[in-house]
């Protein structure tokens, strides 16, 4: 879907939708519990459909009625008769999580998995599992697009760099407590992202999974969840940005004292705009507020803003940095492109009468869409329908608050 906008500030009130990081855990941890689970205030994304289809396939079962699921779980646990089943195919569509998390999960449940996906998605790096895989015994093939992992994976240590994505810890702290000893997570250097895995921490204790530091006790079950999930943070950080362009919008339904790591845009946002100074800003705990931030820094006219500790953005959907980086420019704002991030000068008014590829990116997308509200002439964006891998109700809130939008 190809959509053209005619700039126009958006005024109103916008709830956003809730979280996919809480959302992909919470499911997680209930498929892989003895029991039924209920997660209420839950929106299918295409990411999160991906996750619920991999778990059905590892044999947990799901009933969705409005925004509230009932999970069955698969009873997982280190003498799980699953293990004893055919190798399960799953199909992560584009998601990058639902990959990463459930490949330690498929070894702890069934021994192994064929898995595959769409667009970029078997190309993102899992070079930190194959590591772990050479030495632990698990055997894996990547061929035709499809990556098949087998094995047990034994109770032991398990060592990661910090500055790789939170997932590959995330994936791993899900499953060990599943195997019949105790395990560990040690880290070879500073960790980045590590609000992700507080996160998952968090739910795993929900859940009834003791972690003590980076120790992971064996032998444990998952017990049944009854939580509802909170409005995310990393898609409110595109209406503040919003309002930082001049709409007039309020934005509700946010825990304030949320642990998602994007809660952060709250006061970053703050500190963009209560300085006349030139600003630096480290997303290295943050990285999917690149997109909104440098949107933000872009309306700062005649302000210089520095934004860093992004590099690993440039193996996500696309590679982010240099698609933000392309969106500015076409809209006449001066940016300076580094390999983990970008230099911008604010400016007061955006150009237009652009193309605007949003390289199957859904925050590329959005902020494309946000960017068009401080625009001098209308923009079109090309493959505009890439929202609903995490955010398919964008488009109906943008048209609610105002904003004019003509498909085709």
């Amino acid at each position: 879907m190809n959509i053209t906008i005619t700039p126009k500030k958006l005024q109103g009130v916008v709830i956003p939708p809730p979280s996919k990081s809480q959302a992909h855990r919470l499911l997680i941890a209930a498929a892989l519990a003895q029991g039924e689970s209920t997660i209420s205030n839950l929106v299918l994304s295409q990411d999160l459909e991906a996750t619920v289809r991999c778990l059905e396939e590892l044999g947990a079962q799901f009933s969705l009625e409005g925004t509230t699921m009932t999970v069955t779980g698969m009873g997982a646990n280190a003498m799980s008769p699953l293990r004893r089943m055919a190798l399960p195919h799953l199909d992560c569509g584009e998601s990058g999580s639902t990959l990463r998390f459930l490949i330690p999960v498929a070894l702890a449940v069934r021994g192994g998995g064929i898995f595959t996906g769409s667009a970029r998605l078997m190309e993102r790096p899992l070079q930190p599992y194959f590591q772990l895989f050479g030495e632990k015994g698990i055997s894996y093939e990547r061929k035709d697009g499809a990556l098949t992992v087998t094995g047990q994976l034994p109770p032991g240590t398990y060592s990661l760099p910090g500055d790789v994505s939170s997932q590959f810890f995330t994936g791993l702290m899900f499953a060990l407590p599943l195997l019949n000893g105790g395990s560990r997570i040690s880290l070879t250097s500073p960790l980045e992202s590590g609000g992700y895995v507080e996160l998952t921490r968090q739910v795993m204790a929900q859940a009834g999974v003791l972690t003590q530091g980076g120790s992971l006790p064996g032998n444990q079950t998952y017990q049944p969840l009854r939580q509802s999930v909170e409005a995310d943070w990393s898609q409110a950080a595109f209406w503040y940005a919003a309002h930082a362009l001049g709409s007039n919008l309020l934005i509700q339904g946010l825990n304030p004292f949320s642990d998602q790591p994007d809660a952060q845009v709250a006061s970053l946002y703050l500190q963009l705009y209560s300085s006349q100074e030139e600003i630096a800003i480290d997303v290295s705990q943050c990285p999917d507020l690149f997109p909104a931030l440098a949107l933000m820094a872009a309306a700062r006219p005649g302000q210089a803003t520095h934004i860093g500790g992004g590099a690993r953005l440039r193996l996500k959907e696309c590679d982010r940095i240099a698609a933000v980086v392309e969106v500015l420019t076409a809209l006449g704002v001066p940016v300076e492109e580094f390999p983990d991030g970008v230099s911008i000068i604010g400016v007061m008014e955006l150009g237009g009468d652009v193309e605007i590829d949003c390289h199957n990116d859904h925050r590329i997308a959005m902020m494309a869409a946000i960017a068009a509200t401080r625009c001098a002439m209308p923009i079109t964006l090309v493959g505009a329908q890439c929202v609903d891998k995490s955010y398919p109700g964008f488009w109906a809130d943008y048209e609610a608050l105002g904003g004019r939008i003509s498909r085709f």
